[in-house]
């Protein structure tokens, strides 16, 4: 048995705290902060609180470190360059996983997926693929359930793994059956330094991965991913450029008849299922379905149960979430739209399906610092108004008004309630709240800036 310290006790602390413990291993916890949930600890495991304590990572045979902490943090550090082994969760479930199926003569396929925005949204997808082709799948990670928990899951035959860029960056060795990044924009670069160094650790989730999804459209993450890929990876290639050839293995094509365009998901030329039958709209959900069908299509799942998870499943809540046609007018929900990154393509994907100058924006929060200049011809194509909430308001106002054709279509609204009562006055077809900021200027996270957005919405009929 080891001694192992964990830092920082959130859901993924407590989760390895309690996995270590149930192993016979020796435990100690040490965080910044005074935590809440110190009384869910185990007894017998020695606590170290308000402040990380050097002196204990020095005497620990291993340490497993929560994804929001900081390994750059001076005593961490010090631990790393002293040799003191630092991992995160998600290595320590990947060990204990592959050494169960040594122990068992089994083989668990891991399917791991990240990227800046649709990570959960794409986990989700095939998760219940996998459910639906009639496997005991675990899924969690960086969405919902801690990656140990799923250790606990009787006769788990699949993991489905969402990864964020913390947790790949303390990762060894991932050895995954399939992997993907599904697109790379701007985000927690206070924590990587710059967009090469995000990359730098996205791209770790291909390391000696059997299988890679790789998308076409974005060609500088393209040739990165493809650059990264182990010698024996097979590439999977998907592309939401749609047009009448076929450009990857899973792609798009668009046919018009005198109905009109029907856009239809393919593989390898074959129709497989027209957007149409699809619940969740937008380009970007389509591009977000193709990624989930060639993951699945990797591991051996079934089309047929693929498919028709994609004609049922309604979306994520506050990621492009349906909320309400009220007096003719479509509301969407995409409070998860904390970066540019992910209102991009909320906006362009909307936008294709409602057309230009359909849409009306809800923006604003904290900005984290991007630039909001990126906005500028999406909102042009296809913002009708754009009313702006929230601590970063004016910056945005000040970046977008540099079009004059979007100065005179922005609106200070102040609050979401007063935006959603504004934007309810307007000629758009179509309301999208994706704020592309944070939330804690004015909620307690993206979670209730969602719930208050719905309900504002639902005031309204």
């Amino acid at each position: 048995m080891a001694n192992y310290t964990v830092i920082g006790l959130g859901g993924s602390g407590l989760s390895a705290v309690n996995f270590l413990v149930n192993q016979g291993h020796t435990v100690a916890v040490t965080d910044g902060n005074f935590p809440p949930l110190a009384d869910k600890l185990p007894s017998g495991v020695a606590t170290y609180f308000g402040g990380i304590n050097a002196d204990i990572l020095l005497a620990s045979d291993k340490v497993v470190i929560s994804p929001g902490i900081d390994p750059t943090t001076p005593a961490i550090a010090q631990a790393i360059e002293q040799g003191v082994s630092v991992v995160s969760d998600v290595q320590v479930f990947i060990e204990n996983l592959k050494k169960r199926d040594t122990d068992n003569g089994t083989h668990t396929p891991i399917i791991a997926i990240t990227g800046s925005n649709a990570k959960s949204t794409v986990t989700t997808l095939v998760g219940l693929m996998a459910e639906k082709s009639g496997k005991t799948v675990g899924v969690g990670g960086n969405i919902g359930t801690p990656a140990l928990d799923l250790l606990n899951i009787d006769g788990m035959d699949m993991a489905v793994l969402e990864l964020s860029s913390f947790q790949l960056e303390m990762m060894s060795e991932l050895g995954a059956d399939v992997a993907t990044i599904l697109n790379l924009s701007a985000d927690h670069l206070d924590r990587h330094g710059d967009m090469a160094g995000y990359l730098a650790q996205k791209l770790r989730i291909f390391d000696n991965a059997k299988n890679a999804v790789v998308w076409l459209d974005d060609k500088k993450l393209a040739r990165a991913c493809i650059a990264h890929l182990p010698k024996h990876a097979q590439m999977i290639s998907t592309s939401g450029e749609i047009g009448e050839g076929f450009s990857a293995d899973f792609c798009l094509k668009g046919e018009t008849d005198e109905h009109g365009e029907t856009i239809w998901l393919c593989h390898n030329g074959e129709k497989l299922i027209s957007s149409d039958e699809i619940l969740i709209k937008g380009k970007h959900n389509l591009l977000n379905a193709l990624s989930a069908l060639a993951l699945g299509s990797a591991v051996g799942l079934d089309m047929n149960a693929m498919l028709d998870v994609l004609r049922t499943f309604m979306g994520l809540p506050h990621r492009c979430e349906y909320v309400a046609d009220v007096g003719g007018k479509v509301y969407f929900n995409d409070s998860k739209g904390t970066n540019i990154g992910a209102t991009l393509s909320a906006i362009d994907g909307l936008g294709a399906v409602y057309g230009e100058q359909s849409l009306a924006l809800i923006l604003g929060g904290q900005g984290k610092g991007q630039d909001f200049a990126e906005l500028i011809p999406f909102a042009e194509q296809f913002a009708d108004s754009i009313y702006l909430i929230g601590q970063d308001a004016d910056l945005i106002q000040k970046t977008l008004a540099n079009n004059p054709d979007l100065a005179s279509k922005m609106t200070q609204a102040g609050t979401l309630e007063k935006a959603v009562k504004l934007a309810s006055q307007s000629s758009a077809k179509v309301v999208l709240l994706s704020p592309a900021c944070a939330s804690l200027d004015q909620f307690n996270s993206y979670n209730e800036r969602g719930e208050r957005f719905v309900g504002y919405v639902k005031a309204l009929a």
